[in-house]
């Protein structure tokens, strides 16, 4: 829609304001999340809201969503003023939010799913049933109603997510980072279904990081930074650098370097990998590839195709099947098998790997400790003396937060009371830092702001040009596309393809995702 139409459309229709924030306020002990926030909602939009890590968009949502209550502000819903204490009282309001991770049951139906939690004296299985698939026919969901959620795509899952808000007649719908794990050809499925919504007089508010995906979707886009609303401006009228400029405060060059291959020299080579997860089902079937030392190479794959598990195996966390092989390189030319061995016996034979896990307060730090002793975790060998030097894990820990912006109030300060974001700053840090051969990165940036973003980008670029062999699982394929020499496809735990970064399209990489070569 052009600005001058959308402005002439908005001001008419001033009285249709969905939702509207005065004054909001919210804090956590000296924690100030939100202050003085002003935010309007009109009905029929589409609002992108973009922010750094801890700026406070999550925290304002959830307070609309009725996770969080404001301090002080005012709510108002339909130029109602409103109290919301709890999820129901949002529902009662006909707001709902579809968060980042699903909260559904996997062995019951999609049906079943949606009436959870619906107090309903007279329910009726079979008409709610056709009421979830009048919903999906009218904004163009691909479902089905008796379909188990276990058997369901990460996609049929997040739709799944949003009839259960549109049944529970929700008008306003906060989206959090809803095309994080999408192919290309699923986040165009559901910008299709967004835009019905839209039409339909649904409001809808998308929390993302990713720019091009705001320019493509939203009316208008509202900025935070630092817990303060900066401003709110029609997307038609503006650009990715201009909104990157506003939330950060300053220019960022948004251009992410592939620097030439350089001395590349095989460092990790992988053979019939075979694994199986948690429930002892094949996770990974069959896997070779080689990662070389100054290269780049991606792992692209809906979530939940063994990209988790490819690379626990390498770092000695998970258990392979027989004829697994994988064997570590060395600079001086040793070849070391490692398949079956843990860390502790990996970084015992001399292997110098670092893994940024997926999971950042499971496998990757302690989110009861601060900085300075996550720091000395990856340093510390036990029998040499009794007295710990926590001096160089101090310095490094200092060192992080000035480079990479780290927003805690002191090194000292638990990982688990500081931002997603945040800890995963720590994290990538303290991994870079050990100097590796190898860095493996499962979603190295997810949920880091664009400027954290493009600064870890170059410290990968930066460790590929002193010959580190980066293994880097991604799920934004454009950076895939830009950042990576060489991208390895993953479908259903198989190697659909192995492409170059430089000469391979998104949509080439979205199919192969979803089929193995042979039937691509």
């Amino acid at each position: 829609m052009p600005a001058s139409l959308f402005k002439h459309e908005r001001l008419k229709a001033m009285a249709e304001i969905a939702l509207e924030m005065k004054g909001i306020t919210k804090t956590f002990g000296s924690t100030v999340a939100n202050k003085d926030v002003d935010l309007t909602v009109y009905k029929g939009e589409i609002l992108a809201l973009l922010g750094e890590n801890g700026s406070g968009k999550t925290t304002l949502m959830n307070m609309i969503a009725g996770i969080y209550h404001p301090d002080s502000g005012e709510i108002f819903a339909y130029g109602k003023k409103v109290q919301i204490r709890g999820p129901k009282d949002a529902y009662e309001n006909r707001i709902g939010m579809v968060h980042q991770h699903f909260k559904l049951i996997d062995v019951f139906t999609a049906t079943e799913n949606v009436a959870l939690g619906i107090e309903n004296e007279k329910f009726n299985l079979k008409e709610t049933s056709n009421k979830v698939r009048e919903i999906a026919d009218r904004y163009g969901f691909e479902f089905r109603p008796e379909q188990k959620v276990y058997d369901m795509s990460v996609s049929q899952k997040q739709s799944l997510e949003i009839i259960k808000q549109l049944y529970r007649g929700c008008d306003i719908l906060i989206l959090d980072e809803p095309t994080a794990v999408l192919t290309p050809q699923e986040t165009e499925k559901l910008f299709a279904v967004i835009r019905n919504m839209k039409a339909d007089g649904k409001s809808i508010i998308i929390i993302t990081h990713k720019l091009h995906e705001v320019m493509a979707i939203s009316d208008r886009v509202a900025i935070l930074r630092k817990g303060e609303f900066i401003a709110a401006v029609n997307t038609s009228e503006t650009s990715e650098s201009a909104l990157t400029e506003m939330m950060v405060g300053k220019k960022v060059e948004l251009n992410i370097a592939r620097p030439d291959r350089k001395n590349r020299k095989e460092r990790i080579r992988v053979e019939h990998l075979t694994c199986r997860n948690s429930e002892g089902l094949v996770a990974l079937d069959n896997v070779s590839f080689n990662a070389f030392g100054g290269e780049i190479l991606g792992i692209a794959g809906i979530s939940g195709c063994g990209q988790k598990e490819l690379l626990e195996a390498i770092a000695g966390l998970q258990k392979c099947e027989p004829g697994s092989n994988i064997t570590f390189c060395s600079p001086e030319g040793r070849e070391i098998p490692i398949v079956g061995k843990n860390p502790k016996k990996i970084r015992d034979m001399g292997i110098s790997l670092s893994f940024v896990p997926e999971d950042r307060l499971g496998m990757g730090l302690v989110g009861t400790m601060g900085m300075t002793d996550n720091m000395l975790l990856k340093k510390y060998k036990k029998g040499r003396s009794a007295f710990v030097n926590k001096k160089e894990s101090k310095e490094l820990a200092e060192e992080i937060v000035d480079e990479l912006d780290v927003m805690t109030p002191s090194i000292q300060t638990p990982l688990r009371l500081l931002s997603g974001g945040n800890i995963q700053k720590v994290l990538v840090g303290r991994e870079i830092a050990a100097e590796p051969s190898v860095l493996m990165t499962a979603y190295a940036v997810r949920g880091l702001d664009i400027n954290t973003s493009y600064t870890i980008y170059d410290m990968l670029n930066e460790q590929k040009e002193k010959g580190v062999a980066v293994i880097y699982v991604g799920e934004d394929l454009d950076v895939l596309l830009a950042l990576a020499d060489r991208i390895l496809v993953l479908c259903g735990g198989r190697v659909s393809d192995i492409v170059d970064g430089r000469s391979v399209t998104k949509e080439e990489v979205g199919l192969l995702m979803t089929s193995l070569r042979k039937e691509a």
